[in-house]
């Protein structure tokens, strides 16, 4: 089955074990992702794919697959990068400084 970019592969086991697993592999044609660590797996219990699949976009979603995956469409020159890179800097900066002003009550 192949849901968005990402080939996800479903298998169902039988004699009391578990129901299942979903696992994830994105489709980065053979690059392995930043921080990447194994493959994201989710267990299917009652044969509930739709509750599986929902479980593993959102663990998808929390490691940061998705936003990895659009950035990996097209490539991006090491000087773009540095720039998006110190942007996204620039932001977090100042929502936590937004945050901790928010905190103290100023």
């Amino acid at each position: 089955m192949e849901y968005g970019n990402t080939h996800v592969i479903a298998r169902s086991f039988l004699d009391g074990q578990p129901s299942g697993s979903v696992f994830c592999r994105p489709d980065t044609r053979g690059v392995s992702l930043k921080g990447a660590v194994g493959p994201v797996q989710v267990l299917v219990r009652d044969n509930n794919v739709d509750q599986a699949l929902k479980a593993l976009k959102k663990k998808m979603q929390r490691e940061g697959i998705f936003r990895e995956m659009k950035l990996r469409r097209h490539f991006e020159k090491p000087s773009e990068r540095r720039a998006r890179e110190a942007a996204e800097a620039v932001r977090r900066a100042r929502k936590m400084e937004r945050k901790r002003l928010e905190r103290e009550g100023f």
